[in-house]
């Protein structure tokens, strides 16, 4: 990190990781909460050293001093409003060991009020000397920004920020706010920013503590819309419980994680946590949001007419069984089934010869699916089609091969009959089973449609003819339950003008969200058909997995409550195929088929909810 590379310039072309709960890493190591934290840089700088360097290996960028309530107000109590000097200045000291010179160190300061408290006219002298003492020995150590952080009173955090700014490093405001995103003094979180934004002193602006993930997302939606500046999050792990007498914040990485990626999707340029998080959570979510394609520039891929070759370019419908299929306006069924693990096809081959005998129009293959390692699902369409005859719906995403890669995998599966695709962006690896792997992400599922449409019209990437030009029947994917959806429409149209031919949505369970979705979509000057994923639930912890962990599904409440009810595994089981069916009928009308996912790879289950065998017999 040179000495130009401002931490603000630097969020702004990449989001950056913050580190998580300094308080609750001091208490989980077994020192009492009465006992002054910020002290703990004098009488025990090897334990704040420690929880620094874990957060240094979970993989953050920036990390927050020891120093929140070190200012001469909240130490006084202590006794040690003499020390503020010290304790700042040893803070910094011991989180620069840690970061070194390529990460960045955010001294934190927090209110010198309580929490819904406002600051009188008497008082702020008194607050703004003890603002300046502290961020000038914080400054002296050469922290790299200063983070006013968990204030509540809007009067006392601008003069925290008019402080701040005369000590010339970058300044990040922070708020905290409630459920209801408000702050504890009832002033809501959209009006406090768009102050900030029209701040001088505030390069950045933040929302940390008083809410979990969920919480700071409402926020976010009503408060980005009013400032231009980078903003940061650093959420709560959760709302705390009280559990054997102490107070626990239970959301885990993985819901944490979940949140971070829409953060970023929103365009969050800052993410770390507050009370209850652990390196655990940090670790998880900068693997995640590292692995993004969103913070990767995509290579722009131009969009070519029809090049004079020898041959016509293939009409939709003649490009395959399905395509034909679709065209004339006949419902598709589908199977989704997950390449094995292992070189022995003679289990899945027989699962999809059940599915041909009982009328399947495709099998669906996901292309490592939650990032997973598996046999290529190119080599396992191959071998479906060959051995039994049945067309493949290949996944391919754009994860993990570049540009000049995928476009070779295509030609060569076109060039052996795969014609069907459905293209996907692709989930970060860093979230599967080889955490150290990473993505490559050239071009995302707009670009990879613009590529295969090309192909399509007799061109490579580079520009040259390919003559015969391809027939490849081109799928994108929908969600219908986006947290963005605005967003989400808009890039399904961009996937549309960039060729694609059907869409396949997530699977959907909230019936009134894919019919909002449609209704949209519907009005567009092109329209392609839409199968809708169905995903039979196994069991209540099933529901709430993919409800929490699994991007873009969201399962409502009553079908929530429905699969808690269930007391035996074949009552779950059962219940999942009746929900399935369920919304099957509800939606026939307004979709071109179904894609049923095969839970553990079940296909009875799947057949079950297409009506194929009865229910009992899945």
């Amino acid at each position: 990190m040179s000495a130009m590379d401002n931490i603000i310039s630097r969020m702004i072309r990449t989001p950056l990781i913050f580190d998580g709960a300094m308080g609750t890493m001091i208490y989980e190591k077994g020192i009492f909460i009465q006992t002054c934290y910020d002290e703990l840089c004098l009488t025990n700088p090897g334990l704040i050293r420690e929880i620094h360097e874990q957060y240094v290996q979970a993989g953050a960028e920036v990390l927050e001093t020891n120093s929140f309530g070190a200012n001469r107000i909240k130490l006084r109590p202590y006794g040690l409003a003499e020390k503020v000097i010290e304790i700042n200045r040893a803070a910094a000291k011991i989180a620069r060991l840690a970061a070194g010179r390529t990460l960045y160190v955010a001294g934190s300061v927090g209110p010198c009020t309580q929490g819904g408290q406002v600051i009188t006219g008497r008082e702020i002298a008194e607050v703004e000397t003890a603002f300046r003492e502290q961020m000038a020995a914080l400054t002296a150590e050469g922290v790299d920004l200063l983070l006013l952080e968990t204030f509540s009173d809007l009067k006392e955090l601008k003069l925290a920020s008019r402080v701040a700014r005369e000590m010339g490093v970058s300044v990040l405001a922070s708020f905290a706010v409630d459920d209801e995103g408000e702050t504890a003094s009832g002033t809501p979180a959209e009006s406090i920013a768009a102050v900030l934004d029209a701040d001088p002193n505030v390069d950045a602006i933040g929302l940390n503590c008083g809410t979990g993930p969920s919480g700071i997302y409402e926020a976010l939606l009503k408060i980005l819309p009013v400032t231009d500046k980078p903003v940061v999050v650093m959420p709560n792990a959760g709302m705390p419980r009280a559990v054997g007498g102490r107070t626990l914040y239970l959301a885990n990485p993985e819901y944490f994680t979940e949140y971070a990626k829409k953060f970023v999707e929103l365009g969050v340029r800052g993410i770390g946590g507050c009370c209850g998080v652990h390196p655990a959570h940090i670790s998880t979510m900068a693997r995640a949001v590292r692995g993004l394609s969103g913070i990767k520039k995509h290579i722009e891929v131009v969009a070519r007419p029809p090049a004079p070759t020898q041959q016509h370019v293939i009409p939709t419908a003649a490009k395959s069984r399905l395509a034909a299929k679709l065209c004339s306006g006949e419902k598709v069924t589908s199977v989704e089934i997950l390449p094995p693990r292992a070189s022995d096809f003679g289990s899945m081959l027989a699962k999809v010869r059940r599915c041909r005998e009982a009328g399947i129009d495709a099998i669906n293959i996901p292309d490592g699916p939650r990032a997973s390692a598996r046999v290529s699902p190119m080599i396992t369409a191959l071998v479906i089609l060959k051995e039994v005859g049945i067309e493949p719906v290949v996944h391919y995403c754009c994860r993990d091969r570049n540009l000049i890669g995928m476009q070779s995998d295509l030609l060569g599966g076109y060039a052996v009959g795969l014609a069907n695709y459905l293209i996907i962006t692709g989930d970060p690896p860093k979230l599967g089973n080889c955490p150290e792997a990473t993505g490559v992400f050239d071009v995302d599922a707009v670009g990879l449609t613009s590529v295969i449409h090309n192909l399509n019209s007799g061109w490579d990437i580079g520009g040259s003819p390919v003559d015969p030009p391809t027939g490849i029947l081109i799928g994108v994917g929908a969600n219908p339950c986006a947290v963005d959806l605005e967003r989400e429409i808009d890039r399904y149209f961009q996937k549309i003008e960039a060729g694609a031919e059907f869409a396949i949505t997530q699977p959907i369970f909230d019936v009134d969200a894919l019919f909002r979705f449609l209704d949209r979509v519907e009005k567009y000057s092109k329209r392609i058909p839409v199968l809708a994923g169905v995903w039979p639930l196994l069991s209540y912890r099933n529901a709430e997995f993919m409800n929490n962990e699994v991007p873009g599904v969201v399962v409502p409440q009553d079908i929530l409550d429905r699969m808690a009810e269930c007391e035996t595994g074949e009552e779950s089981r059962q219940r999942g195929i009746e929900i399935a069916r369920t919304i099957c009928a509800r939606i026939h009308d307004r979709v071109a088929g179904f894609q049923v996912s095969a839970p553990l790879n079940n296909v009875e289950i799947a057949l079950s909810v297409l009506g194929k065998i009865d229910c009992k017999d899945a």
